[in-house]
């Protein structure tokens, strides 16, 4: 499933967030850090599954994309953690 959010953060700071939030913030739901780039990170966790967060510049923030079959709660609690973007 595919989440997007907009926020006031940069990218970098949004996918520096994900990095601590997915691999400390929900122990028995971790997914650690497999590849990045300075649009996108995509993490692996229980079983393999993978999440991929992806980072582009919008007219009102940084729009926030979160992709996953399985982490679909955990994108849904990293998104209430970021602050709205600029109207």
């Amino acid at each position: 499933m595919t989440h997007e959010t907009t926020t006031s953060l940069t990218g970098a700071e949004v996918l520096q967030r994900a990095k601590a939030f997915f691999a400390e913030r929900i122990p028995h739901q971790a997914a650690y850090l497999e590849h990045e780039g300075d649009t996108y990170a995509t993490f692996r966790g229980q079983g393999g599954e993978e999440l991929t967060i992806a980072v582009v510049p919008g007219s009102d923030g940084t729009r926030v994309r979160g992709s996953t079959l399985l982490f679909d709660q955990a994108i849904g609690r990293f998104f209430s953690t970021l602050p709205h973007g600029t109207a």
